[in-house]
């Protein structure tokens, strides 16, 4: 019988472990361009796994909003919850220097225990329950609940997602 591969605990999983906060760790064997295969060998619908994006506020700085991967960041409505008049994404050059993570690694978690920067997820988490977000590094996400993660992270919970790209 061949053994099982252990696969080592990342920063994230070892602050939602010492907080005591129950999660499923995914890993994508074949990188993210296989991502859609593996979900589906996984029995994961797509629309329940979730990105993490930074943008920069007029009047508040960074701010964090999380949406469906299968779904857009509707701009205006994050600059109006957030208290801004505008939110901008950040350059992609800037991406690590401002939440510590590179381009598709960013996580709530992570971003929240550093920076402390304000988080938003779509309505969307919270009626879908658990979903799935970044872990930290490429290839690798979790499962947890969205009520007790936008807690943890003191996340709130708006209507910042649409269907398509806001002209």
């Amino acid at each position: 019988m061949a053994k099982k591969k252990r696969i080592k605990k990342i920063l994230v999983e070892q602050i939602l472990d010492k907080a005591q906060i129950g999660y499923k760790s995914i890993v994508f064997e074949h990188g993210m361009q296989h991502m859609d295969d593996e979900l589906e060998n996984m029995g994961i619908e797509r629309h329940h796994m979730y990105k993490t994006l930074a943008l920069m506020g007029n009047k508040t700085g960074p701010v964090i909003g999380i949406v469906p991967i299968d779904m857009h960041l509707n701009e205006k409505q994050l600059a109006a919850v957030s208290g801004n008049k505008r939110v901008d994404m950040l350059p992609t050059k800037d991406l690590q220097k401002t939440t510590g993570y590179v381009h598709g690694a960013n996580n709530p978690v992570g971003i929240w225990q550093t920076k402390k920067f304000p988080i938003y997820f779509d309505l969307s988490a919270q009626a879908t329950g658990q979903i799935i977000i970044s872990a930290g590094e490429i290839g690798r996400s979790i499962e947890i609940d969205a009520e007790e993660l936008a807690q943890f992270v003191h996340g709130q919970f708006a209507d910042i997602a649409i269907t398509e790209p806001q002209a």
